[in-house]
């Protein structure tokens, strides 16, 4: 079975294809294509490969979303990157879809019912779920009738308790659907699924804090395999410091721009989504790469980012182990978790109380899906590396089986 997944966010498109046999593996393979957009100011750059060891990159004048994403999908059956003979290979085409609202939580066949659910939340995270229908469409134009599946980074948080879900406001909020969805789900899942194995533990008997850590940031407490807690609420917004995004801040502040300095809702979406985390701190750069070296070299607002960063990170990770009562082991993932040492190591050194001690020596390798901690340490510190778009593709041949042995019987 051939499975193309399509992960579409507000500033790139990423897109890879599978094949996958009878049986899932144990390990996710690689892809046998792979592509992706990064859209700056006028540019859109391009780089594709596939398992031939074909690659390419382009920087093009960027033209409209739409046309970048059905080129980029192109490459797919034609050029020197051609992985497959024409768009019929594909059997199925699996989407990540940022915010699933109160309606969806289950991956989905895409339906127009299941469209206009995505769409109806889209307020909720405007630049991620109206990304994702356009490349709904985009398939729909481009390979006809094939399945399309909808599977929701929500999806993973739907176990957490109401009194972790329920926002201290109204009661009839809760009822109108504003709660604490939580997101990155796909990832946390993946990660509550491959720490026992690196362990060699059982699942239900762990309790995990799991850091996802990219442009965007977020925890979760997971006990027995299920998320129990998150930093994430009603929007990707709450929570952690991030690249671009404050995190969460004390509402006053927000009432204050509005009555004295006149924001409007938009100029407070564009503060607190684009100019503040460790960009609006910084003044210099959203990438923790180029902060840790303005830091280095004795940038005082760069080093107070990465700070204000660590402190928030610790405090969130001690809230998380606070809900679990305790911790078996903290897990980094996703582009600053997996590659930034330091990082891992300035949040670590506050909790040598609880056992939890890191080797170094493993730590300044960043080695994937490895476990960095001391011999001696109580409480383990792995890293993952981040598998969305394979559990997305996992889904989808799930989801297909089930429905090929309902025919069948």
């Amino acid at each position: 079975m051939k499975v193309l997944v399509l992960n579409s966010g507000s500033s790139s498109q990423k897109s890879c294809l599978y094949e996958i046999g009878d049986t899932l593996p144990d390990e996710p393979p690689g892809c046998i294509w792979e592509g992706k957009i990064e859209w700056a100011d006028d540019k859109a750059e391009y780089s594709i490969k596939n398992s031939r060891g074909v690659s390419r990159k382009d920087l093009i004048p960027a033209a409209s979303r739409a046309e970048a994403i059905e080129r980029l999908l192109h490459s797919l059956w034609s050029g020197e990157t051609q992985a497959i003979s024409g768009p019929s290979d594909i059997d199925v085409v699996g989407h990540r879809v940022v915010h699933g609202g109160p309606q969806h939580f289950e991956p989905a066949v895409v339906t127009a019912e299941v469209k206009s659910a995505i769409e109806s939340v889209s307020v909720f995270a405007p630049l991620h779920n109206r990304a994702e229908l356009q490349g709904m469409e985009i398939v729909a134009k481009l390979l006809g009738s094939v399945p399309q599946i909808a599977v929701f980074d929500t999806g993973f948080h739907r176990t957490m308790p109401l009194s972790a879900a329920t926002y201290p406001g109204p009661y009839d909020w809760f009822e109108q659907g504003i709660r604490r969805y939580g997101f990155h789900g796909i990832n946390h899942q993946y990660c509550a699924e491959r720490a026992p194995q690196l362990l060699g533990k059982k699942m239900d008997s762990l309790k995990l804090v799991t850091c996802h850590l990219g442009n965007g940031c977020s925890l979760a407490a997971i006990r027995e395999g299920r998320s129990v807690d998150t930093t994430m609420g009603f929007t990707p917004s709450e929570g952690l410091m991030m690249g671009t995004r404050s995190g969460s801040v004390d509402p006053g502040v927000l009432t204050y721009l509005m009555r004295q300095r006149q924001f409007s809702g938009q100029q407070l979406d564009e503060v607190l989504n684009k100019k503040s985390g460790l960009l609006g701190i910084s003044g210099i750069s959203s990438d923790m790469r180029q902060i840790l070296a303005a830091s280095k070299n004795g940038h005082e607002r760069a080093k107070l980012a990465f700070e204000i960063y660590v402190h928030r990170l610790q405090s969130g990770i001690g809230a998380m182990i606070g809900v679990l009562g305790g911790v078996d082991a903290l897990v980094f993932t996703a582009g600053v978790g997996e590659n930034s040492p330091e990082l891992r190591a300035a949040v670590c050194d506050n909790f040598g109380f609880l056992g939890l001690r890191l080797d170094q020596g493993k730590n300044a390798q960043s080695p994937l899906n490895a476990d960095i901690s001391a011999p001696d340490a109580t409480v383990r510190v792995l890293v993952i590396h981040a598998q969305e778009d394979w559990m997305i593709a996992r889904e989808c041949w799930n989801l297909v089986q089930t429905a090929t042995t309902r025919v069948s019987r």
